[in-house]
């Protein structure tokens, strides 16, 4: 077990142990490319490749100099990837503490587990890299406020991966809505359906060789490997996940909040279950939340076991308003009188598809060209963690809500659980002990 005093020294001594050295021929590279930013992109299953994708699409902008996965088979074939698509080779590490050594990194992206987006995010700020993370930025709300506050107080950027902020159609339907295009909206729901299979009964087995189990689980509390764990089915069990919720409902209820023009709601209430297969899910298949403002809602529903589209839709946003309806996703928005009639419409051209888990596209490189601009110029990013993290606490709290199966109350300020000492223990988690995340 590496301890978090072991895991603060290694920020301090000399780089040792990277895989692939950076040679002179690459800081040569580096130092006739001023204008281009370095990126190490740490945790490199699937939406990594989406990173990739996003990096190469702003190439005169940023270069892929590193990789790290603590799994080596993952991270020998995302380094492979790489440099066809870079046309230069990454270096590489199993412990992403080895990159935030290296000066010559400008920023990391984290594609890694719920569970390590906070710590690494906030190690990351600590080593003065800029970082984009992907959705959810936390594991719990606590986690949450702590990044946003190391942001403030190590000042550089983080970008959440919403992507959708970066959309130039749904930048535009937003401005539309909030320029009265539907009257004043005061309802949102939104939806995600997906046809996912069983994850099984889980048996415990032999780690891996090509896996470190245990800085995998890093902040976690330890537990005994079994195969249906690793390299995805994390996502469903609590001690790493957050469930579909935070999967992928954070997108749509982001969209949902920017379209109202609201932060935090007064009233939470979720239900749900696990009713399709009997395995070892932790988490619901099916699940309705209601978020309560003052005079608005939003309404989440997400099916992970049955395909059934809304608006012949996998996923996407219904803005109700006092004169009209705007449904939107990915690939565009409908404009709809009160009778039902559409007025307008806007098509992407292409079809986005829930079963993606990879999910490179338009709206991810204008993410990256957006956080770049950041870096490089000062542009104002379209989702700053302190914004990004809004969303993603509505969504914890939504799971809080379903677990302790009661309406929860909220401070409107910062979303703190109100009256309900119970409920707000789930506001943080148990860490392995010494890997508490501290500003």
């Amino acid at each position: 077990m590496v301890t978090r005093r072991e895991f603060l020294d290694t920020l301090a001594v000399a780089t040792a142990g990277l895989a692939v050295a950076t040679t002179a021929k690459s800081y040569a590279q580096i130092l006739g490319s001023n204008d281009r930013l370095n990126f190490a992109v740490i945790g490199l299953n699937s939406r990594a490749y989406a990173h990739l994708s996003s990096l190469k699409a702003n190439k005169n902008s940023a270069r892929v100099t590193h990789a790290c996965d603590v799994d080596s088979n993952i991270l020998r074939k995302f380094a492979g990837t790489a440099e066809k698509e870079m046309g230069e080779a990454p270096a590489t590490a199993k412990d992403f503490r080895k990159i935030l050594e290296l000066k010559d990194v400008d920023a990391i992206t984290i594609a890694s587990p719920d569970h390590w987006h906070t710590p690494m995010a906030i190690a990351g700020l600590q080593a003065g890299k800029h970082v984009y993370v992907e959705k959810p930025c936390s594991h719990n709300p606590a986690e949450g406020a702590l990044l946003v506050e190391a942001q403030r107080k190590y000042g550089k950027l983080v970008q959440l991966g919403t992507q959708q902020r970066s959309s130039p159609h749904t930048i535009e339907i937003i401005r539309k809505i909030h320029d009265g295009a539907i009257g004043r909206a005061y309802f949102a729901r939104c939806w995600y359906a997906n046809i996912r299979k069983s994850i099984g009964i889980g048996k415990e087995i032999p780690v891996p060789a090509e896996l470190d189990w245990d800085l995998w689980q890093g902040p976690a509390p330890r537990q005994a490997y079994k195969n249906n764990y690793h390299p995805y089915n994390w996502h469903f069990f609590r001690t790493w996940g957050t469930g579909e919720t935070l999967n992928n409902g954070t997108h749509e209820v982001d969209v949902c909040r920017w379209a109202l023009d609201v932060d935090y709601p007064k009233r939470v209430v979720s239900s749900g279950g696990r009713y399709q297969f009997k395995d070892d899910y932790q988490f619901y298949d099916t699940l309705v939340t209601s978020f309560d403002y003052d005079d608005k809602m939003i309404t989440w529903e997400g099916k992970s076991c049955n395909g059934m589209k809304d608006y012949g839709r996998d996923r996407g946003s219904a803005i109700l308003g006092t004169n009209g309806t705007v449904v939107v996703d990915r690939d565009g928005y409908e404009i709809y009188d009160l009778k039902g009639k559409k007025t307008d419409e806007f098509k992407v051209g292409s079809q986005t598809k829930s079963a993606d888990l990879v999910g490179a596209d338009s709206m991810t490189d204008a993410h990256f060209a957006n956080f770049i601009a950041g870096i490089q110029k000062g542009e104002k990013l379209n989702a700053p963690i302190a914004v990004g993290n809004v969303a993603v606490t509505m969504l914890q709290l939504s799971n809080v809500a379903w677990e302790v199966k009661r309406e929860l109350h909220l401070d409107t300020r910062d979303g703190k659980i109100q009256n309900d000492a119970e409920a707000m223990k789930m506001w943080t988690r148990e860490y392995e002990k010494g890997w508490e995340p501290h500003v």
